[in-house]
């Protein structure tokens, strides 16, 4: 609408992706705190309470009744403010759209399932939650290829120059990287506002490298790949920050309400888009360090349990490792959150040491 306006009646401040994002982001900002008390009140009427997994350490079955899908108010606010601030004829905000779209309907069937069910294991089953994911993301990267016709050179941080030209493989590795990128934004959901602050700081810093990627300007002076209209997904970026900074303030510990699968698998997609479309992929590691290292806690435990029958860790992901071993969930919480924001920092530092 914002666009339209800048187009129709010419005012010429809408044109601006920077203004606009910044009307998405506090758009989704008030939609959410307006809309999440009101969602857990329903919820909890319905008793839609997140299933606590039995395994799970013990304090986590005082949780039982906090009120879970709050992802579904999260996303709806961020697309609502997108769909009101964003250039629709943009094949890279569509792409970002369906992204967060798409996941999101993943993840509220496996909630949905979970709830009525009654346990973590009535929702969708491993095999079809991540033959769906599998879908999307071989739609995405086929979409990104054939017809936006995004670059398909893969970049490392601190080179200014591609490596290769990956061609048709990069549908496969684009693939690769939003099924696992969602996944493990999946697994870092365990604790209060765990997920979110990190994601937080991913957007922002991946709000910035695509914005720099979408100005010719800037991204010839930094020395950046340029991606002429890549830009405009960062309106969707900061209308997610502010969503997420509003589900935040209920999220936090003691949470309120959590985001569930309907939140997390969207946010770990998008994620990987934006990494994708301002060819970060493999600086999304750094960026996306405290997913990397709840992911690969989960990999090694399973690996070491089945090759030499010992586990690494007294229980994975890594945050229940911590809470076994006696740290508070407020530690564990914001010492994450410390990585993340040194993690994202130094990915920015990349930027101009090239």
């Amino acid at each position: 609408m914002l666009y339209w306006l800048y187009e129709h009646l010419g005012i010429n401040l809408f044109q601006y992706i920077t203004v606009r994002a910044g009307f998405a982001f506090f758009i989704a900002f008030l939609l959410v705190l307006y809309l999440i008390p009101r969602f857990i009140r329903w919820a909890t009427a319905k008793h839609s309470y997140q299933p606590i997994y039995s395994l799970a350490p013990k304090n986590h079955q005082k949780k039982s009744k906090t009120p879970t899908m709050g992802g579904v108010v999260f996303i709806s606010a961020t697309l609502i403010a997108s769909l009101l601030t964003v250039k629709l004829n943009n094949p890279f905000a569509i792409g970002g759209l369906l992204t967060l779209l798409f996941y999101s309907l993943i993840g509220i069937s496996d909630d949905l399932g979970k709830i009525v069910g009654g346990s973590n294991r009535s929702g969708l089953t491993p095999k079809q939650k991540f033959a769906l994911q599998l879908l999307g993301a071989i739609a995405l990267s086929a979409f990104l290829y054939w017809v936006v016709q995004l670059p398909s050179d893969l970049y490392i941080p601190f080179y200014k120059y591609p490596l290769f030209d990956m061609g048709p493989a990069a549908i496969p590795f684009w693939t690769l990287v939003v099924v696992a990128t969602s996944n493990a934004v999946n697994l870092t959901d365990g604790l209060d506002g765990l997920a979110t602050v990190p994601s937080i700081f991913a957007l922002a810093t991946l709000g910035v490298i695509t914005y720099i990627s979408g100005n010719a300007v800037l991204s010839s002076y930094l020395l950046l790949p340029k991606v002429i209209g890549a830009g405009e997904v960062v309106v969707i970026a900061a209308a997610l920050v502010g969503a997420l900074i509003g589900f935040l303030w209920y999220n936090c510990h003691p949470a309120e309400v959590f985001m569930g699968d309907s939140g997390s698998l969207a946010l770990g997609a998008f994620i990987a888009y934006m990494a994708i479309i301002s060819k970060s992929e493999i600086l999304l590691i750094l960026i996306g360090s405290v997913f990397v290292m709840e992911a690969a806690s989960v990999i090694l435990q399973v690996w070491s349990y089945r090759t030499r029958g010992k586990r690494i860790f007294l229980m994975a992901p890594i945050h229940h490792h911590f809470e076994e071993k006696n740290w508070s969930e407020s530690k564990i919480i914001v010492r994450f959150w410390i990585i993340a924001l040194i993690s994202n920092i130094i990915a920015l530092i990349t930027l101009k040491v090239r």
